[in-house]
């Protein structure tokens, strides 16, 4: 007894002494991280009039109560496109998706991905294209660019094949107007396209620029981007916040661990900053495309759709899923096509480099069906589109396009677009139960003369906000008590107090914003 107490002793002096050297060995160290956290908390974010989202918890102080952030899904709406023309087929899956003035236009990847039993059978590529007054219905003009099988009755925009030393692939694309300011016009529509030169396999990414979205031609005869896997849909935009091109291309890590690396540029051929992307609180998975671009509502963010990936190998559940026969068969190449599944998922960044992304799925494979949980399903179109809603009366929306089908061997014309609907800034709301719970913001300076809210309650539900100072002390005028209750279901709504809704003689001073909330959700809120 008397040796282990010793021991027991001697552990307690050592644990201690250890703790006494480490305490002043890397007091600087801690002392400035403490004061840097201190820093943080009480340095006002100068939010100006520019639109609040809840996707991360940045400008979040304290949830109080009941109230949780809750991810939201989108809704399962009509198939817009189906790939049932000779030139297309099984593979066409990727997709650019943007509005261009009144029209919206899609570029999309058409290829036919056949497995046979002794192999694989691939048709050539091609870059197509579809364009819509509305974003819900759409149609494939006749383009009159490219043959196929003799004829240029299609609306085939470029055909895969040698172009100088180099090899377009135009089964992985991305296309997007470019809102430069600056930009020359012969190059107002871009587009990354992978190199796929017979020689030296896949290359890199191949800068192109059009002026009219219909003939294009290399912006350089070389590669622009070369450190990465590009068997995705590698992309780029023009970031207005900052001033620069953004690219987003797919990377393999060490593992092999399939992942997303990005880079800036200033005339769109020359990048630099080549930096994987980080996540906050989000463990290593398997993601192919990155489907990732500022928020058209709030620029400042980007917001990505990057697909997950899962094998989840054969058990008694993968031999449930649809179509086990065509399942059973895709195996039969390689195990994985059979047996992985995809779904896209949600990510948000302030800077384009750390990203907070939610580990629930976005969009999950959906109730089952034909053609659906499968490897390629649910891959979501590059990117969100503002819609009128289909109910009269109600709102614009948001609305997304998602493959279905994707490589499926039993019917070639499976795979389809299938279109998905969101409420306006609906990806997270701050959401409290009927008994009630607040969410507090970190110090703010804004600038405007009263407060929007993006919301939804219940019928006994509501919302009401108190203004407060830095310290967390209520301003007179507009106190909670003072705040008229707010309730409803609506994209935008003015806050009033007793005295009204102008709060312009706080702006430029730093607030907290202190919202109470019942059976509510609330998406999003701005001064203005």
């Amino acid at each position: 007894m008397k040796n282990n107490f010793n021991k027991h002793n001697f552990l307690i002096v050592l644990s201690i002494s250890f703790n006494i050297f480490l305490s002043y060995a890397f007091k600087p160290e801690i002392q400035k991280f403490e004061d840097d956290l201190t820093q943080i908390s009480v340095n006002p974010i100068t939010v100006s009039s520019d639109l609040q989202l809840f996707i991360d918890n940045f400008i979040i102080s304290e949830l109080k109560g009941g109230t949780d952030l809750r991810l939201h899904h989108p809704t399962a709406k009509e198939i817009v496109l189906e790939n049932n023309n000779p030139w297309e087929g099984s593979g066409s899956g990727f997709y650019s998706v943007f509005q261009d003035g009144n029209l919206y236009r899609m570029y999309y990847s058409a290829w036919n991905f056949i497995i046979e039993h002794e192999g694989v059978s691939d048709t050539p590529y091609y870059l197509c294209y579809a364009e819509s007054d509305d974003g819900i219905h759409w149609r494939k003009p006749n383009l009159n660019l490219v043959e196929f099988q003799g004829s240029k009755n299609n609306n085939i925009v470029m055909a895969s094949g040698k172009l100088g030393d180099v090899y377009p692939d135009l089964g992985h694309h991305a296309v997007f107007k470019d809102n430069n300011p600056n930009v020359a016009p012969d190059a107002v529509y871009k587009a990354f396209i992978r190199d796929w030169s017979i020689e030296s396999g896949m290359k890199g990414l191949l800068a192109f620029k059009s002026s009219d979205g219909f003939h294009w031609e290399l912006m350089s005869d070389k590669v622009v981007i070369t450190n990465g896997a590009f068997d995705s849909q590698n992309l780029a935009f023009w970031d207005q916040v900052r001033g620069e091109y953004r690219a987003y291309w797919r990377y393999m890590e060490e593992g092999p661990i399939r992942s997303i690396r990005t880079a800036t540029s200033k005339d769109y051929i020359h990048w630099e900053n080549e930096k994987d992307l980080k996540y906050f609180d989000a463990p290593q998975e398997q993601l192919y495309v990155n489907v990732i671009k500022p928020y058209y509502r709030a620029p400042y963010m980007f917001i990505g759709f990057p697909i997950r990936y899962v094998e989840r190998g054969w058990s008694k559940s993968m031999e449930k899923l649809p179509n086990p026969a065509d399942r059973l068969f895709r195996s039969l190449k390689e195990s994985r096509f059979g047996t992985a599944i995809t779904e896209s998922l949600l990510m948000v960044s302030r800077d384009g480099h750390n990203f907070k992304r939610w580990q629930e799925a976005f969009l999950r494979p959906g109730i089952e069906r034909t053609g659906s949980w499968s490897y390629g399903d649910q891959y979501m179109a590059w990117s969100m589109v503002e819609t009128k809603s289909q109910m009269e009366g109600a709102p614009n929306e948001i609305s997304f396009y998602a493959v279905e089908g994707n490589w499926g061997t039993i019917k070639k014309d499976m795979n389809v677009l299938r279109r998905y609907t969101l409420r306006l800034d609906g990806f997270v709301s701050a959401s409290a139960p009927m008994s009630g719970g607040e969410l507090i913001t970190k110090p703010l300076i804004f600038d405007g003369d009263k407060l929007l809210l993006n919301f939804s309650t219940s019928a006994a539900g509501e919302i009401k906000v108190e203004l407060q100072d830095i310290n967390g002390k209520p301003i007179s005028g507009f106190t909670l008590d003072d705040c008229e209750s707010t309730f409803g279901d609506t994209t935008e709504r003015t806050v009033y107090w007793k005295n009204g809704a102008d709060v312009s003689k706080l702006k430029g001073k730093s607030i907290r914003v202190r919202f109470f909330m019942k059976d509510a959700d609330l998406y999003s809120f701005k001064f203005e």
